[in-house]
């Protein structure tokens, strides 16, 4: 299921917009046609919607608080930091990800079946270690009372742990363990060792893009904490 390209204008009901759009990256990230490809231009995306909402803080009419809704966003100031730190070593995972993946190739070409199999092994340890960043992560919760700005902030924290999560899943599948395996088949073949090594090579830059998206994201949940910060400060 493809994104649709368009921008979130933000002068005509700035939230409905950012809700939109929130609602489309939560379809695809369900759809069984998602792809690997859909999760990079979701991670951007993900950013897009971070700085509209950073734009919507700064409205004028965002500028004054009750003290439920203070308490409100006091809390997402919290959940923000474990989002910002699960990116952050999501960014990192998928960083040592494309260097295994850069060794299978090499060994690939060497022929040397024994080194693939154990950076297969390799790559299955570290999915398997990055899952287990899912497990403390908090399950977003809504409260009627709940602002309309926090409810977007908790929605987008909701789809991004979402995202990350669903990305593992997906890599999971790239390289299946023998006797499926890309680079378990025989060494002898030449064009099936071309075939492999093209097949890495593709992962491989979708990983790039993973590891780019993430980090654009963690930079855009940064600054969008830091809004949210000196608007409650002042």
């Amino acid at each position: 299921m493809a994104f649709r390209q368009r921008s979130i204008s933000l002068p005509s009901r700035p939230h409905s917009k950012v809700e939109e759009e929130l609602c489309i990256l939560d379809a695809c990230i369900s759809s069984p046609s998602t792809t690997l490809d859909t999760m990079c231009e979701g991670l951007r995306r993900l950013a897009n919607i971070y700085s509209s909402i950073e734009e919507i803080m700064c409205l004028p009419s965002n500028q004054a608080f009750s003290s439920q809704r203070r308490k409100l966003l006091d809390g997402e100031m919290e959940c923000s930091l474990e989002l910002l730190d699960l990116c952050n070593v999501m960014h990192e995972d998928f960083t040592e990800l494309k260097a295994i993946i850069q060794d299978m190739q090499v060994a690939l070409r060497k022929g040397d079946d024994a080194a693939v199999q154990s950076k297969t092994q390799s790559y299955y340890r570290l999915l398997k270690k990055a899952k287990k960043h899912f497990k403390t992560a908090k399950k977003v919760t809504y409260e009627k009372e709940d602002c309309r700005m926090a409810r977007l902030l908790r929605e987008a924290r909701d789809i991004s742990t979402s995202m990350l999560e669903s990305t593992l899943h997906l890599l999971s599948k790239q390289i299946e363990m023998p006797k499926q395996s890309l680079v378990s088949k025989a060494f002898n073949k030449k064009k099936v060792v071309i075939c492999e090594e093209e097949q890495l090579q593709v992962l491989e830059c979708s990983i790039r893009d993973l590891e780019s998206g993430a980090g654009h994201l963690f930079r855009k949940l940064v600054q969008s904490r830091v809004s949210l910060l000196n608007i409650l400060s002042s």
